[in-house]
């Protein structure tokens, strides 16, 4: 029911009334505080529906009835794990209808119990746009119908599940699905096997028929020589990874038996690919999609595929208006692989743990070493990357926008660590003057005509005392001790006049906060690069999470540095992080040797080249602990921007030192 445009001015509503209209707002508020989608008052064409998303278990057939029955609908439009959608509709007279008709409607889902309450709003605008297909990962071939309802019913028939095996680890109930290994023993450990330790018996013989049917369709070259059968039951999964190069061979085939399932693919770039492998097809991978890309299961009971047109082969498409939930059955897989027995050779050795021998660096546990370390990974990095960094930065952030327009005018402002001097020109009211460590960042800044120098943000060449403001915009974290990061801090505020303010901003370890993702989350764009705003996705290092000893708890620090993977949430305070160097952007000297990146799976593209930054993220409370330690000085500010912890700090006075030097 309506509860606003109908009811009489003067008219009192009801307690159930009241309730309800408390959280139809309460949907609205939501909407514009996590999904950015502004809801108005007046009665339009379209309506987001919250409650009713693919997010929420109800289908696009269930949705769709229902809306439909209030007018003529022109489309209806359901966003990949949302927990709304949008109907527009015709006429106007058509939307006030479902707008009153379902808002408050409890539904109950299909193949479900659970209920759900829809509240609805009108709005103005829809999030709807013409996409291209998706093109499958390279190298990624799946086969409809490989074998027949019979051949299927055979295969999962010879497999006895509640036999005694003798076979130490042959079968195994692992956490979150039943294993087989023949031929060789599959290590999830480490994607993996012995070969030392051959399983008796080899492959089943009924497998005979079926891979003579695959090198003689060219599927694979070489006859497989280990098999591991999953069974996977609604709601089951497996986490992405890629198969170790030096373990097996090129081609890698899967063939699903029961039923159909979604498998996730993802470049270390960011971008994924969701592709539908039908019952009984077989799944082909070779060259980039298996060395390069991720596949894994997400453990779920529904999987999003396109409405239309059956379950469609290949990659699932990402129109909103032809999306609707499957409910899986159970699966079971064959997937077949040949044992390598030479190093891998393939066109990844950046990721290819055959072709690529350096090691992880360690955490640094001396001044020295830290030095050491911020040398290989952040000097030399960006002036490396200085080029393409440049061309991925353009906007200011907006808050420090804020901040050095309410400076007075004539402000002496130095920015330590300014980049490509994209805060330099933000107002002309004020004095800035920029300096990095980076020589090729500073020079991109000459060229912009913005006065900028090559300086280390521990010791700045300005006289002390002298600005009247400072900023330092994601620099700090890249300092690899408590020690440096401080040294830093202090550098700043000897810059400082009395009642001079500083704003500083560095990368928070909580990239989710107040229930809401940072947009280094949310961005699933491909791109090649980006940094604390755009960057992000890949693979997980199995490193410990490392938590700073300033939160009371004691530190636990794995020896060596975990590699991030873009776009995914930190599991370690102190870590490296990819940057992905486009193709003709690069200078024309080639990266150093330090710069290969470490030897783990999935973190690079070929031919690009690929530079690992060192980070430490900040936990909540950390930065300004810290400032508050210098003694001189008073926080006036402290809050999170979009994955950044952010302080501002005041001087207060001169400090033991700087007195000193009087």
């Amino acid at each position: 029911m309506e509860i606003g445009s109908v009811r009489k001015p003067n008219q009192k509503l009801s307690k159930t009334e009241k309730k309800l209209r408390q959280k139809q707002v309460k949907a609205r508020n939501t909407l514009l505080r996590h999904e950015g989608i502004e809801c108005v008052s007046s009665p339009t064409k379209s309506l987001v529906i919250a409650n009713g998303g693919l997010g929420n278990g109800i289908g696009r057939c269930q949705l769709l009835s229902m809306v439909e029955e209030c007018g003529s609908v022109e489309a209806l439009l359901m966003p990949p794990n949302k927990p709304y959608s949008f109907v527009k509709y015709g006429l106007i007279e058509d939307c006030q209808r479902a707008h009153d008709t379902l808002n408050g409607k409890e539904v109950m889902l299909e193949d479900s119990s659970q209920g759900i309450v829809l509240y609805v709003n009108f709005v103005e605008k829809v999030p709807w746009e013409v996409t291209t297909p998706t093109a499958l990962p390279p190298g990624l071939r799946v086969i409809e119908d490989l074998v027949s309802p019979e051949e299927e019913r055979r295969l999962l028939e010879s497999i006895d599940w509640a036999e005694d095996e003798v076979i130490p680890n042959a079968q195994k109930s692992l956490k979150h699905r039943r294993v087989k290994h023949f031929g060789y023993e599959f290590r999830y450990d480490n994607n993996n096997v012995d070969q030392d330790k051959p399983l008796p018996g080899g492959l089943p013989d009924l497998c005979n028929v079926l891979l003579a049917k695959c090198l003689k369709l060219g599927y694979i070259k070489e006859k497989p020589d280990q098999l591991t059968i999953n069974q996977y039951e609604p709601g089951q999964g497996i986490p992405p990874h890629t198969d170790t190069h030096s373990a097996f061979e090129d081609e890698i085939i899967s063939l699903s038996l029961g039923a159909e399932i979604v498998m996730d693919f993802k470049h270390p770039d960011g971008q994924e690919v969701a592709v539908m492998l039908p019952q009984r097809s077989l799944l082909v991978m070779s060259g980039e999609s298996r060395y390069l890309w991720t596949h894994g299961i997400t453990p779920r009971k529904f999987d999003i595929v396109q409405a239309s047109g059956g379950w469609k082969v290949g990659a699932v498409s990402a129109d909103i208006g032809d999306l609707t939930l499957n409910k899986r059955g159970k699966r079971t897989s064959f997937t077949f692989r040949k044992v390598r027995r030479s190093p891998c050779s393939c066109a990844y050795p950046s990721v290819c743990d055959s072709q690529h021998k350096d090691t992880v660096p360690s955490f640094p546990v001396s001044d020295s070493e830290a030095s050491k370390l911020e040398e290989k990974y952040v000097h030399e990095v960006y002036e490396e990357i200085a080029g393409h960094f440049s061309n991925t930065r353009h906007s200011p952030w907006p808050r420090v926008v804020e901040f050095l327009r309410g400076l007075p005018y004539g402000a002496v402002v130095a920015d330590v660590g300014c980049g490509n001097g994209k805060y330099l020109g933000v107002s002309k009211d004020l004095f800035m003057l920029g300096c990095d460590r980076s020589k090729n960042l500073v020079d991109i800044c000459g060229q912009k005509g913005f006065q900028a120098f090559v300086g280390d943000a521990l010791s700045v060449p300005i006289r002390s005392g002298s600005c009247d403001a400072c900023i330092s915009i994601a620099v700090i974290h890249h300092f690899a001790t408590a020690e440096r990061r401080l040294a830093t801090l202090c550098e700043l505020v000897r810059l400082l006049r009395p009642g001079g303010r500083a704003l500083i901003y560095v990368w928070a370890m909580e990239q989710e906060y107040n229930k809401q993702k940072s947009k280094y989350l949310k961005e699933k764009r491909a791109s090649r690069g980006g940094m604390e705003e755009t960057n992000g996705d890949a693979y997980e290092s199995g490193c410990q999470r490392s938590v700073h000893p300033s939160n009371g708890t004691k530190q636990e620090i794995h020896p060596k540095l975990p590699v991030h993977t873009n776009r995914t949430s930190f599991d370690s305070q102190d870590l490296l992080v990819p940057w992905h160097l486009k193709d003709g952007s690069k200078k024309k000297a080639e990266p150093t040797k330090s710069q290969q990146p470490p030897s783990n799976p999935a973190d690079s593209c070929e031919p690009s080249h690929v530079f690992h930054r060192y980070y430490h993220v900040f936990c909540e409370g950390e930065l300004e602990q810290v400032c508050k330690s210098l003694g001189c000085i008073k926080v006036t500010e402290s809050y999170y921007d979009q994955g950044n912890w952010c302080v501002v700090l005041e001087k207060q006075y001169l400090s033991p030192r700087e007195t000193s030097g009087l």
